[in-house]
């Protein structure tokens, strides 16, 4: 009869292997998928970010070489253009660049792209 418990415990370790693999398969599937997820979150985030600096990059250029083309003119229209100007220049300059957990950065930047539309009217 010592048999008997010997042959159920080589049993219950077959049936007993799928459960374990399907453990093991979940524990090294989430670890390698955490991974990527990183990784592609990492490229994500750095594509993004590089877009957006260089569209805010594009404003101020053009707001700093209007600005400067406007120095000289004194007139009121273009007194109007040079503090639209330097109203769009502080907001770029106010924009948070450092800090990608600001909750209203979108925000911020939709109103930079609203002046600098107003701006090229």
């Amino acid at each position: 009869m010592a048999a008997a418990p010997a042959s159920s415990d080589m049993f219950d370790e077959i049936v007993m292997a799928e459960e374990r693999f399907h453990g093991e398969g979940y524990q090294e599937g989430y670890a390698e998928g955490s991974h990527l997820g990183v990784v592609e979150g990492r490229r994500y985030g750095s594509l993004h970010g590089a877009k957006m600096g260089s569209e805010i990059g594009c404003y101020l250029g053009f707001a700093l070489t209007w600005q400067c083309l406007l120095q000289k003119c004194t007139d009121e229209k273009n007194s109007k253009k040079r503090r639209a100007l330097d109203s769009l220049i502080g907001m770029i300059q106010k924009f948070p660049y450092e800090d990608p957990t600001y909750d209203k950065l979108q925000e911020d930047l939709e109103k930079i792209r609203g002046k600098f539309k107003q701006e090229c009217v």
